[in-house]
């Protein structure tokens, strides 16, 4: 089981006295593919079937252990062309996105129908989303209607459909240029998961794929939270709670299991990712259960592991923490990791007046991080919706939206923020489904009852009112999303602040070797008169006779004088810039 800090210590004493066995290769053996029930199965056949993946990787025996060393600082290979630095991502709950059936349960045929409203495969047209990847949040075997407690890794939800469906899923994505990425849960499992009901039974083979003391060890959870959960006269481990033990990811055949996994879905699903969840909680040294040791080793030769199968397989990490914390988490661990700190400050920034927070936290990432190796967002599903922290202002979301898909990072948007969908928690609340059009039973979501009521506002935020509106939110995500993918500075060029003698004023540059690019926010809910404000590059790469030519947003840019330094000094391209208004400025030579 995962040991406490001092049963930890007393097993290595006893393990320095014991011969030391030959170290085996860390993927040696792993199957290729586990066995994968039929969906035709008994609960009976599933829980043998469970239990049978588990004994063919128990008999695969445990890989060596990772050499620790120093960790470096997170770097790339400049020679490399990381796919997801091209890609804006989408964030789908399968259940709520749409459909095809009648039950009221979104699967993923209706993911497939609704393919085209996300990218239809023609880069010539702009009434698709632009979307050239897609998360899926949990989508294998659970008995919760949100997924992240799994009771069969190798197979896709039966609310959802089929392996078969989720096979012509990457089929069809990937025909439309659309990447797709699965959440791995793989911190904790459904407490009805045949491994933990086997664990029960002390003498079991399974009892150690968990986390079990025989005494209660009394601490509490990094918020508080009750986590050590009596079972049968002992105590397991569950951090969230106890409807979902945790792994004992320190057990080299669990390590097997997760690995095996993991190739089932890279080999055979055809998956190109995964988004990884709750990874700082992986492995506790002692009560500390966040961001330990333990779990960065074992986060390192798990990245070894995946991408020897794929090395294109891309990993995104959730790792609900501090900027300086994330970082710890970024290059050998995960390709990314979300960034929490700058979520919140894009949205301060959009509600509020002042941009200045979010010029200091991008500065602060574009130093610390291998470039653009950063997840962005504004809101996820275990959060209140934007638009509901934007007070149902479209003008606050419509900023947050800017600010975000302009700036560096890989961008993941939640389904329905783009047409400003509220919801506030419970959770249910924050994955209502999608809202196709204004009917306020259905929202055009499925034809039957839905799994649960569509939000109240269904009539004012849906797709269907604003699908021909040039001044929706909806068709302003559409522009800036395809504005992103047709500009590599907007993509993963670097950045830059411009200097502004307003508080009220947020402007960057993103450069490639190609382009030049000068974004410029007015954070007032007031027009801004360019009396009132200047813009400032000191030393720059610009060419001398460089011409301003508008992207998007305000148009007709005043032309702008570049300096010695191949910057400019105290530029004004807008004689005035409405509240939450922008400009987009590509500066050619």
């Amino acid at each position: 089981m995962k040991k406490l800090f001092p049963l930890l210590i007393i097993s290595l004493l006893l393990a320095a006295c014991q011969p030391t066995p030959a170290p085996q290769p860390p993927t040696a053996e792993i199957p290729t593919e586990a066995p994968a029930p039929a969906s035709t199965l008994t609960s009976q056949e599933v829980f043998q079937t469970a239990i049978a993946a588990g004994e063919a990787t128990q008999a695969a025996g445990p890989p060596a252990e990772p050499t620790n060393t120093p960790k470096p600082a997170p770097t790339i290979d400049p020679n490399r062309n990381y796919w997801w630095n091209d890609v804006v991502f989408y964030e789908i709950f399968v259940r709520s996105f749409y459909d095809s059936d009648g039950d009221g349960i979104g699967d993923i045929n209706g993911l497939i129908e609704k393919l085209d409203y996300l990218n239809d495969g023609d880069p010539n047209t702009t009434d698709d989303l632009g979307i050239k990847g897609i998360w899926l949040m949990p989508i294998m075997e659970s008995p919760s209607y949100h997924g992240y407690d799994v009771t069969d890794y190798y197979k896709v939800n039966p609310d959802y459909g089929t392996n078969a469906d989720f096979k012509r899923l990457m089929d069809e994505a990937h025909k439309r240029g659309i990447y797709v990425i699965v959440d791995m849960v793989i911190n904790h499992t459904s407490s009805q998961h045949p491994w933990f009901i086997e664990s029960k039974d002390p003498n079991s083979p399974y009892r150690d794929w968990y986390v079990w003391s025989d005494t209660n060890p009394g601490f509490a959870g990094p918020g508080g939270q009750r986590v050590w959960h009596p079972m049968n006269g002992a105590y397991y481990y569950g951090v969230f709670w106890d409807g979902m033990p945790d792994l004992n990811l320190s057990n080299p055949v669990v390590t097997n299991q997760i690995k095996n996994i993991t190739r089932f879905w890279l080999d055979n699903m055809g998956v190109d990712g995964f988004r990884f969840d709750a990874i700082k909680h992986l492995i506790e040294d002692g009560s500390r259960q966040e961001n330990t040791q333990f779990t960065h080793d074992w986060l390192t030769d798990y990245n070894t592991f995946y991408k020897s199968v794929n090395p294109d397989a891309f990993a995104v990490g959730e790792a609900w923490t501090s900027t300086n914390e994330t970082l710890d988490y970024t290059g050998d661990e995960m390709d990314v990791v979300f960034a929490f700190d700058l979520a919140e400050t894009f949205l301060d920034a959009a509600a509020g007046t002042d941009a200045q927070s979010a010029a200091t936290l991008t500065a602060q990432m574009v130093d610390s991080f291998p470039s653009n190796q950063y997840a962005t967002f504004l809101a996820n599903h275990d959060q209140n919706r934007t638009m509901s922290q934007m007070i149902n202002n479209v003008d606050f979301a419509k900023m947050a939206a800017t600010l975000q898909l302009t700036s560096p990072g890989v961008p993941f948007i939640y389904y329905g923020e783009e047409i400003g969908m509220t919801g506030v928690k419970p959770d249910e609340d924050i994955r209502l489904p999608i809202q196709w059009n204004g009917n306020t039973v259905k929202a055009g979501f499925t034809s039957g009852t839905p799994w649960r009521t569509p939000s109240p506002d269904t009539p004012t935020f849906n797709v269907a009112s604003q699908n021909n509106d040039p001044e929706s939110l909806l068709n302003h995500y559409r522009d800036l999303i395809h504005l992103r993918n047709e500009h590599p500075a907007l993509l993963n060029g670097d950045w830059v602040q411009v200097e502004s003698n307003s508080k009220y004023i947020y402007a960057f540059m993103r450069r490639s070797a190609d382009e030049q690019i000068l974004v410029v926010i007015n954070a007032s809910r007031n027009a801004l008169n360019g009396s009132n404000y200047a813009l400032t590059l000191t030393n720059g790469t610009l060419p001398t006779g460089a011409r301003a030519v508008s992207l998007l947003g305000e148009a007709n840019p005043a032309q702008i004088t570049i300096n010695a330094n191949g910057g400019f000094d105290a530029y004004v391209p807008f004689s005035s810039i409405p509240g939450k208004g922008f400009g987009i400025i590509q500066l050619v030579p």
